[in-house]
């Protein structure tokens, strides 16, 4: 039913969503422990800056990008020159968008979910011996799963669903368009009324209300379970 621009929309917007995720989730637990059970200097910048990607907006996030990671950015130029790694106007660029949009939801779900652990519970395991990133892996984590997950899916969520920060790092052109992208691609579009508009419409609220569905099974079955 789909055209094969829009299967191409639907399987780049899939693929750099995964990836978003993957690379959101090293951060995102960190960030999430960290500010769930540390005390430190600077603490509410560190909040501040996780939580700016949702109030901004997100062509900001884009451009944000752009100044790090361009040909003459403070990261890209050195990727570039020392790996030959371009990240903007590229799918890598893109991919980096949608993890920067998603990551705030996935700390914020793992932060809540750490502080409905019972912290004597850690304090226990580390009076026996257990070694920080053993506390996390045996006790910690097998608590917070529902939240975490939960949170993987919201990023995931939101990264399908992005359009203006991949829309300033990416190329835009035929085959390189995400889902969004590809709708405001038709919508310009002289017969951007027609079927293919309202099939990827469809498409993006089956995608996105799945994972809906998905987050508050989650986060039911953890009230279910007192955690």
């Amino acid at each position: 039913m789909l055209s094969p621009a829009e299967w191409s929309a639907l399987k780049l917007s899939l693929i750099l969503s995964t990836g978003a995720v993957l690379l959101a989730l090293p951060p995102g637990v960190l960030l999430g422990w960290l500010l769930a059970r540390r005390r430190f200097p600077g603490k509410v910048w560190v909040e501040m800056l996780v939580w700016l990607p949702l109030v901004v907006p997100p062509v900001v996030t884009g451009y944000g990008i752009l100044v790090l990671f361009g040909r003459h950015g403070w990261l890209g130029r050195p990727l570039l020159e020392w790996f030959g790694v371009h990240i903007v106007f590229d799918w890598k660029g893109m991919m980096l968008a949608a993890a920067a949009s998603g990551l705030p939801l996935l700390v914020r779900s793992v932060r809540t979910a750490i502080e409905g652990v019972d912290a004597r519970l850690e304090l226990a395991a580390a009076t026996l011996g257990f070694a920080p990133w053993r506390v996390f892996w045996n006790v910690t984590l097998p608590l917070v799963w529902p939240g975490l997950v939960a949170g993987l899916v919201l990023c995931f969520a939101r990264a399908v669903g992005e359009f203006g920060a991949t829309r300033v790092v990416g190329l835009n052109t035929d085959g390189n368009r995400t889902l969004p992208l590809e709708i405001y691609a038709q919508i310009e579009a002289p017969d951007g009324s027609g079927g293919g508009l309202l099939r990827l419409v469809l498409l993006s609220l089956l995608l996105s209300g799945a994972a809906l569905w998905v987050c508050e099974m989650l986060l039911r079955r953890r009230k279910e379970h007192g955690g």
